[in-house]
């Protein structure tokens, strides 16, 4: 018998995680700054939402300023998502040409 058949196996190498799941890293990069845009959405409504509820209790008129507070925050929330979305796509493709 040799003395390379009686040395224990090496153990097996574990990859990093970088070769594991790769390109998973740029796919995070790609997409973060999407994941928030529905949010901001959200609370520019919900904002907007609760100023004009205080309002109403305020001057006792009771739905107006909240249904007006809900418009206002939902144009103000798309115009801000538009303008954003517009932004990351010119300057995605500005980095790929």
């Amino acid at each position: 018998m040799s003395t390379a058949d009686q040395s224990p196996d090496p153990e097996p190498q574990l990859k990093p995680k970088k070769e594991l799941l790769p390109g998973l890293n740029q796919l995070y990069r790609d997409f973060a700054p999407y994941l928030t845009l529905g949010m901001q959405l959200a609370a520019a409504v919900l904002m907007f939402f609760f100023m004009g509820w205080w309002v109403d209790g305020k001057l006792s008129t009771t739905p107006v300023f909240q249904l007006v507070g809900i418009l206002l925050g939902f144009i103000g929330g798309m115009v801000k998502f538009l303008r954003t979305v517009s932004g990351l796509n010119k300057q995605k493709k500005s980095n790929s040409a």
